[in-house]
């Protein structure tokens, strides 16, 4: 039985189309996938489905809900439908989330919003959906804050609240993207489970095929606005017929030419035992400090152009000790050692030059009322080096270039570019003082496939014109895989298994890092896929 039916769905917002004749069906117990590049039009047809389109758009075609047509209902009518007949689970639980009230009020509001009753039933009711999703009162107390929580742990709340209700649709837009594997291994899981035990429709929205590989039954491939294939899983990914599909399928198991590393044998860094403590809250007072370990007798060395991973779950010490190598944090134990002079919160601005960093999302690593010309130009400001006009336009002129970009792009806004060129400018920001050493976190993890290969195939060239060293922060083992040449397992705070990245993958010897490889998503390929009944 059809639950969701969208037939010839087009939508404009002012005089700009953004969707044409969209039409796919979902049925009651069924999942089906919805995926395509960055601005394919994706989340623009969820918010459709839920009538939460910006206000200037304009639709056409139908959208009906067990038969109902949404196009046509009041604001009134769809207000009691979202969250009883259809809820949606968004891709950064952190601002869906209220900062200010706890877990327990946040999915006992999702209750008592639509069926009046006394606060302490909506709360047990909220208590029961925390703990059908993983989060058990004995470990997660009602009373935990947004903050207190992982990323995962965040997601888990934002879906108990869409739940709540049990309503006959759930949207999810990217719940997994910024998860490691593990913990988007258990999200995808809690979906399929949730799926079959209330016999609700899901549609995932993913820029990724394989996190969907396994858990649809449909795909719905999507383009510039438009449907350009849809089938079956098993039977899409063994016959594609769209080229746009097959280009997908290609980026999603994209292989890096990755130039080899030197033989240096001295290490332009040296990381030796270094632990990382930040003091608790008191439980009482006066009552002794304690202390968590985020990193513990840590040892690492990156020599010349070599290419390094380091992989380990949310919550590992990755970022922390990022920091600690950057010199933004002190350690109470250990060394820190980079280019032959210690690294610490106290070195000067100079000593970081041949360190550079790559965040994770640059668009709030900018100043978004600078032009690109004076981001790039910024370190050069912050060491006060004397710089011609002409000779820092030369600069950035030659490291947009670089990065595959234009001078032209100087002079432009950072909103005025896409993702994967904002991450570009980002990359020419770290290349502009010609370092030696560039440290990658989570770089990619918020792209799409195709642009993360392009941005990808962009690192490996810089590192072969540049020789440039550099450690690559990711959950994604995938990626990991194809752009390292060596890998560092991090779990509680230390390094439990490390090796050149291909031995580690083919036979890990630490069941944690058998468990990490276990639950990465693998695409299946297109001999694998045909030979696998519909």
């Amino acid at each position: 039985m059809t639950l969701l039916s969208i037939q010839n769905l087009s939508l404009s917002i002012g005089i700009t189309p953004v969707l044409h004749d969209v039409s796919f069906d979902i049925a009651a117990g069924e999942i089906v996938a919805l995926t395509g590049e960055s601005g394919s039009g994706k989340s623009m047809t969820a918010l459709a489905v839920m009538q939460l389109q910006p206000e200037a758009a304009t639709t056409t075609g139908q959208i009906k809900l067990s038969g109902a047509d949404l196009n046509d209902l009041p604001e009134s009518t769809l207000c009691t439908m979202r969250g009883n007949e259809f809820g949606m689970v968004f891709q950064e639980p952190a601002t869906a989330l209220n900062p200010l009230q706890t877990i327990g009020q946040q999915v006992a509001e999702a209750i008592q919003i639509h069926d009046i009753m006394p606060k302490a039933t909506a709360m047990e009711q909220a208590a029961a959906m925390l703990t059908r999703v993983g989060m058990p009162q004995d470990l997660f107390p009602l009373t935990r804050y947004p903050h207190e929580l992982s990323g995962g742990q965040r997601q888990r709340v934002v879906i108990a609240m869409a739940i709540a209700r049990r309503p006959c649709l759930l949207i999810a837009d990217e719940p997994t993207t910024a998860l490691d594997v593990t913990t988007q291994a258990r999200v995808l899981d809690l979906l399929k489970d949730l799926v079959q035990e209330f016999d609700m429709g899901l549609l995932i929205i993913t820029h990724d095929l394989a996190v969907v590989a396994d858990i649809a039954d449909r795909i719905v491939v999507m383009r510039r606005g438009n449907v350009v294939e849809q089938g079956p899983t098993k039977t899409l990914l063994a016959n594609m017929q769209h080229p746009y599909t097959r280009a997908l399928f290609e980026a999603s198991s994209h292989a890096v030419d990755l130039p080899p590393a030197q033989n240096d044998p001295t290490p332009i860094l040296t990381v030796r035992n270094v632990t990382r403590d930040y003091p608790q809250p008191r439980l009482r007072m006066f009552a002794p400090r304690a202390q968590l370990r985020a990193v513990n007798n840590v040892s690492l060395e990156i020599h010349q152009g070599e290419h390094v991973g380091l992989v380990g779950e949310s919550g590992c010490g990755k970022s922390t000790l990022t920091r600690a190598i950057l010199g933004l944090e002190p350690v109470q134990k250990g060394t820190i050692t980079a280019f032959g002079h210690p690294v610490g919160p106290t070195m000067p601005a100079a000593q970081r030059l041949k360190t550079q960093v790559v965040f994770q999302d640059p668009y709030s690593s900018f100043n978004p009322r600078h032009k690109v010309s004076r981001i790039l130009a910024e370190p050069f400001y912050l060491i006060k080096a004397h710089q011609t006009g002409a000779q820092l336009e030369r600069a950035i002129s030659d490291v947009l270039s670089d990065v595959g970009l234009t001078s032209d792009d100087a002079d432009k806004y950072i909103h005025e570019f896409s993702g994967g060129q904002r991450q570009r400018i980002a990359i020419a920001r770290a290349l502009i003082t010609r370092p030696e050493l560039i440290i990658f976190d989570e770089a990619v993890s918020a792209l799409d496939v195709s642009i993360r290969a392009q941005i990808l195939d962009l690192i490996a060239d810089l590192s072969r014109h540049h020789t440039l060293a550099y450690l690559f922060i990711s959950h994604d083992l995938s990626v990991v895989r194809t752009i390292t040449d060596r890998v560092l397992v991090m779990q509680d705070g230390e390094i439990v298994e490390q090796g050149r990245t291909a031995e580690v993958f083919a036979n890990p010897q630490h069941p944690y890092t058998q468990s990490l490889i276990e639950a990465a998503p693998v695409l299946p390929t297109i001999q694998e896929a045909s030979h696998v009944p519909a």
